[in-house]
């Protein structure tokens, strides 16, 4: 036979399965590098760790030749007359640098004689100028293939120098890519044109200053046996140094007066605008206004000492699998019994791979937080919300459960065994009043009833028993037929345990007096009510098997108890109480005492009767 599976366990494999589906449509935008609505958010977090990381120092062999607000001064306008930059540019070459990378775009020609200055000026030292691409096509045709890489950015077209220019110097792309927040993330390395391919500024500044040409993969770029991380479509991913100036910074005025002392021999120059009415600024985590100039200055140094930050196609892997298995260990947390342990668990979870992330980002590995963040949120509010409603509507079961359970027994013991579920698991001794109840003449009357008459007359008297027994604090351990156990000392002995013993037998008399006279007019029938009841020791237990049990007593005072019914019987009385039972007792009426011999017992008893009754009834 099929067993039933637990609500709670689909309730975790449609979770798991959804969170699977739903992380699918993550990683695949992500693992092909496209843009994605979270975006903004790994903006954030990402500013965050380089916030909290702080900045680092940079190496020194990058030097920005700031073209600031005193060399601005200095020139008497802005852009710098291109007869000011040839002579900054043979002041620098003076100083014997690797390499001169001059991010200013010459796209307009000048005066023939001014340019074929500046070109001369460009020819005698080695030199990259920069050109700007422009883009507007999106989808496959916006991206091209060389190799191993793929995803390269296709060019619309590209700004370039004016000819005399170009022809003098080495070409290199100045473009950079921002997230969505416009924070720059990236240096395209490649962008293609046609079916060329035009590297970036850095990329050109630092294979000539190292004599070397670039080996790139999927994942790395080489340049003089030293290996850079790489992201999709051959881009840099920076890792920023810190604020403006942290890479060492020159004033193009200071180098043409001749005021600078520092050495710029041996280095790569890279020669831009940093005065803030430039506009050439971006944001970055350390600086709301880094010069462009520092951030390909980065990019030249991150291919030079192999630092960028790492995000190739393993650590994507690694981000896939953090997005897939971040919501299903998280649903398998919260799906522990223990709400609390399991919400525990799971921002243990969370809070790791937080925490990893944030370790790995210092070590220049860039794990995505928010894919696995966005992974896990997304299908934990339904799955949180259906786990409650699993929960109460189980408590609510179990509460009916445990109320028709508890129903089997008197409302005091229910509500011990409710609060104390081992309630008399152990055997306990203790004085206790027992009372037996029955009806005399019921078993011919019941004959002539039928069993569905019999049960329902049954029924009546059994609310009128517990009823009158409930109110006086005593419990009916069982009904016998037309007959009923009452026990007065459960959940625990009272010093007024035969007090209201006494008290419930009269007051059952008179309770059922109205019930028996309507049957007697019904059914014409004549019945009548016997009592007994002893006090004395007892044992409370638990009796039955291992799988059904009922909670009574037992011993010899239970027996004398029953048997003084047979006393009331025979005496032609309604009730017979022991005077073990109302010693120290004030009786509500005289009563006829009388030593009695018991069957079955080798002691006589005192006992004291009341309430005759004329017929007896058999």
């Amino acid at each position: 036979m099929l067993r039933r599976v637990p609500p709670h366990l689909v309730l975790a494999l449609a979770a798991m399965a959804f969170c699977c589906g739903w992380s699918l449509c993550l990683v695949l935008p992500h693992h092909r590098g496209d843009a994605a609505p979270f975006d903004r958010i790994e903006a954030a977090l990402t500013d965050l760790r380089f916030s909290l990381i702080g900045p680092r120092p940079a190496p020194d062999n990058v030097v920005v030749i700031a073209i600031d607000d005193a060399t601005i001064a200095a020139a008497g306008t802005y852009p710098l007359p291109r007869s000011y930059v040839a002579k900054l540019l043979r002041a620098l070459a003076a100083k014997a640098p690797k390499v001169i990378a001059v991010d200013i775009l010459f796209v307009d020609p000048g005066k023939p004689e001014v340019d074929a200055d500046l070109a001369a000026a460009l020819a005698d030292a080695p030199t990259v100028i920069g050109m700007a691409a422009s883009f507007s096509r999106s989808g496959p045709e916006a991206r091209a293939s060389q190799g191993a890489v793929t995803n390269i950015p296709v060019a619309q077209a590209i700004l370039r120098p004016v000819v005399p220019l170009r022809e003098s110097a080495r070409l290199g792309l100045v473009n950079v890519a921002g997230d969505e927040s416009g924070t720059p993330r990236h240096i395209p390395l490649l962008i293609a044109e046609g079916n060329a391919l035009h590297p970036a500024l850095p990329l050109r500044a630092v294979s000539i200053a190292t004599g070397s040409q670039p080996i790139l993969t999927a994942d790395s770029i080489t340049l003089a046996g030293r290996e850079t991380p790489v992201d999709i479509g051959a881009g840099l991913a920076l890792r920023f140094y810190g604020p403006q100036g942290t890479i060492r910074t020159v004033s193009a005025r200071s180098v043409m007066e001749g005021e600078s002392a520092e050495s710029l021999g041996g280095k790569l120059l890279f020669v831009g605008s940093t005065a803030l009415a430039s506009g050439d600024t971006l944001s970055t985590p350390f600086d709301p206004v880094l010069p462009g100039v520092e951030l390909l200055a980065t990019a030249a140094s991150h291919l030079l000492h192999g630092d960028a930050l790492m995000r190739t196609s393993s650590v994507r892997h690694a981000d896939a699998a953090n997005a897939f298995l971040l919501p299903i260990v998280v649903v398998l947390a919260l799906s522990i019994r223990r709400v609390a342990l399991g919400v525990a668990l799971a921002a243990l979870v969370i809070g790791a791979v937080v925490i990893v992330a944030f370790i790995l980002f210092a070590q220049g590995i860039w794990l995505a937080m928010a894919l696995p963040l966005v992974a896990v949120s997304v299908p934990l509010v339904p799955f949180i919300a259906a786990r409650l409603w699993l929960d109460r509507h189980r408590e609510r079961q179990l509460t009916q459960a445990r109320d028709g359970l508890l129903s089997f027994h008197p409302p005091a013991v229910a509500a011990r065994l409710s609060a104390q579920p081992d309630f008399l698991a152990a055997p306990v001794e203790q004085r206790a009043a027992i009372l037996f109840v029955d009806l005399s003449g019921f078993t011919g009357m019941s004959e002539r009833l039928g069993p569905v008459r019999t049960r329902a007359l049954l029924k009546d008297m059994h609310d009128l028993v517990e009823d009158t027994a409930t109110r006086r604090d005593g419990s009916v351990t069982s009904f016998m037929g037309d007959g009923a156990m009452i026990l007065f000392g459960l959940p625990e002995a009272r010093p007024d345990d035969s007090e209201r013993a006494v008290t419930t037998a009269f007051a059952l008399i008179t309770d059922l007096e109205d019930w028996i006279g309507r049957l007697a007019a019904e059914t014409g029938a004549v019945t009548g009510l016997r009592i007994g009841a002893h006090g004395g020791p007892v044992v409370i237990s638990r009796l039955g098997g291992a799988r059904n049990q009922h909670i009574t007593a037992t011993g010899d005072t239970v027996n004398v108890a029953s048997r003084l019914m047979d006393v009331a019987k025979a005496e032609g009385v309604a009730i017979v109480l022991s005077m073990g039972l109302v010693a120290g007792v004030e009786l509500p009426e005289p009563g006829r005492r009388k030593r009695v011999s018991l069957r079955g017992r080798s002691e006589p008893i005192d006992v004291v009767g009341f309430r005759p009754i004329s017929p007896p009834v058999g």
